[in-house]
């Protein structure tokens, strides 16, 4: 089995990244730390790669991308774990990737708000917990 780590470049990206690799030696699982870059990253380094080269960047090499992103984010903690860079909306792909992968654990950061603030501002976290079919663990801040 797997735990998946959901990083993104916030200052939350090293305890999630902790959290999941002392469930992964627990379990002696394997560490996938997963980074996702929205259809709008996505389009936008589309365009600035066209702008550049007059190619388009292409999926997997954006894909690459959000694997490297991960990578400087993970290799902060930790020297044993899987990249995984995704394009899409980050709570659909991270569930699906967790599912895909038959994940024991998805670990993701979150942080403290009203439950006003998440119904109007969305929560990533809150989206992964409810739609998950594995265990989540939710790093909060302090």
């Amino acid at each position: 089995m797997v735990i998946v780590a959901a990083v993104n470049e916030t200052e939350r990206a090293g305890a999630v990244v902790e959290e999941a690799r002392t469930l992964a030696d627990r379990f002696d699982d394997e560490l996938h730390v997963v980074h996702v870059l929205t259809r709008s990253e996505f389009t936008d380094i589309e365009q600035e790669q066209v702008k550049q080269t007059g190619q388009p960047a292409g999926k997997q090499n954006v894909e690459e991308l959000a694997a490297d992103i991960a990578t400087e984010l993970a290799e902060q903690v930790t020297d044993e774990f899987t990249p995984v860079g995704l394009i899409g909306d980050p709570d659909e792909r991270i569930v699906r990737y967790a599912r895909e992968q038959d994940a024991r654990y998805t670990v993701i950061g979150g942080r403290k708000r009203s439950p006003i603030g998440k119904a109007v501002f969305g929560s990533t976290a809150q989206s992964v917990l409810m739609s998950s079919d594995q265990s989540v663990l939710v790093v909060i801040d302090s």
